[in-house]
């Protein structure tokens, strides 16, 4: 859902439109009956040809907008022809117009001509009867209807106009607001997804190797086996709890166990390990949940794909560099799973760099402007 900020700029949007355009067609409707009703009955005819265009604005995003506008349409055209034709008002238009305008915008496309020039016809028709009915001259006939009539409703199709390009504006925004709204659930589904990868994906490659292992010694060392299908059995309910925990967003990498794990997983595939800490310094809590998954899912690639003898840890308190001696070839490296943890690496202010020459490959994290927060 588009977030709090934005609906209450939406609303306030929404109160100033119709505050604007309610408060233009008050005033205007006011000062013509004020200028052209010259008796009660003129008052009326105008007040309620006024009522009617006020209502189908009001109503412009109302549940029951057709039914309104429909019958304010009946009653500003009724207003229309008697107080045009009966009673003289050429400032009768007035109310149609509004109403005209609101009604056809809302239409759909393919409907909006015809109702619209079938209101253009109604008024038309309406002033030409009377101009060719009202006594003395055809000229003064046509001064006072043509030329009030048609600029009456000009004004009145203009505000009704405004108020349709704001709202729209408004509705907009509403869409730009939800579009927003599904783009951050889908980066929050990408980055569920990630998480569950750098879980269970780790964890299924060890279980597999484990096993492997216990395939091997199953004739030779039955207690090395148990302890190895033990772990398995231990690795897997904790991967079990952790997405739990995930599901919940609740899980938290800790470092120190990560680099423990590491090594304990090196050391069990033959691989010599070394783990240094360069500055003494510990990385800052902000970032060491990062530089556990960078570890995470360098292990993970150090163990399905390389072919290493030795690894290197280097641990500082602003970074973490994992150096293995496994790499084959000079091409740049495929990043894989590295590639996401990039993007999340950089969104926190650090960088991520891959390396690979001289049969070491180079993973490095670094967030240097943490050390100047400290």
């Amino acid at each position: 859902m588009p977030s709090e900020p934005a609906e209450v700029t939406q609303g306030q949007l929404r109160v100033l439109n119709l505050g604007i355009v309610f408060g233009s067609i008050s005033a205007v409707g006011a000062l013509l009956i004020s200028i052209n009703a010259q008796n009660l009955a003129q008052t009326l005819v105008l007040g309620l040809a006024l009522a009617a265009a006020l209502v189908s604005i009001r109503e412009w995003t109302g549940r029951v907008f057709w039914a309104v506008a429909l019958t304010c349409l009946a009653v500003s055209s009724t207003a229309l022809v008697v107080g045009v034709l009966v009673l003289d008002s050429a400032s009768a238009s007035f109310g149609v117009s509004v109403v005209g305008t609101v009604v056809v915008l809302r239409l759909p496309d393919r409907y909006r001509r015809p109702v619209a020039w079938s209101l253009v016809a109604l008024v038309v028709g309406v002033v030409t009867l009377k101009v060719l009915t009202a006594p003395g001259g055809l000229g003064d006939a046509l001064k006072e209807y043509v030329v009030g009539a048609v600029s009456v409703a000009v004004v009145g199709v203009v505000f009704a106009t405004l108020n349709h390009l704001v709202a729209g504006f408004v509705s907009e925004l509403e869409r730009a607001g939800e579009r927003e709204a599904e783009l951050a659930v889908a980066r929050e589904r990408v980055r569920f997804a990630g998480d569950l990868h750098d879980i269970q994906g780790h964890t299924l490659h060890v279980v597999k190797l484990k096993v492997a292992l216990a395939r091997k010694l199953v004739h030779s060392d039955a207690d090395q086996v148990e302890r190895e299908l033990d772990e398995v059995y231990s690795l897997v309910g904790e991967t079990i709890a952790e997405t739990k925990e995930l599901a919940h967003a609740q899980r938290r990498l800790n470092l120190s166990a990560e680099l423990e794990n590491a090594r304990n997983l090196f050391e069990a595939a033959g691989i010599t390990v070394r783990v240094e800490h360069a500055d003494g310094d510990e990385p800052d809590s902000r970032v060491a949940e990062t530089l556990g998954q960078v570890l995470r899912e360098t292990t993970t690639n150090i163990l399905r794909h390389a072919r290493a003898e030795h690894v290197r840890v280097t641990l500082t308190g602003t970074g973490i560099t994992i150096v293995n001696d496994g790499a084959d070839g000079e091409e740049p490296p495929a990043l894989g799973g590295l590639a996401a943890l990039r993007v999340r690496v950089e969104r926190d202010g650090g960088t991520l760099t891959v390396e690979r020459g001289d049969g070491r490959f180079v993973t490095a994290a670094a967030f240097p402007g943490r050390r100047d927060d400290r």
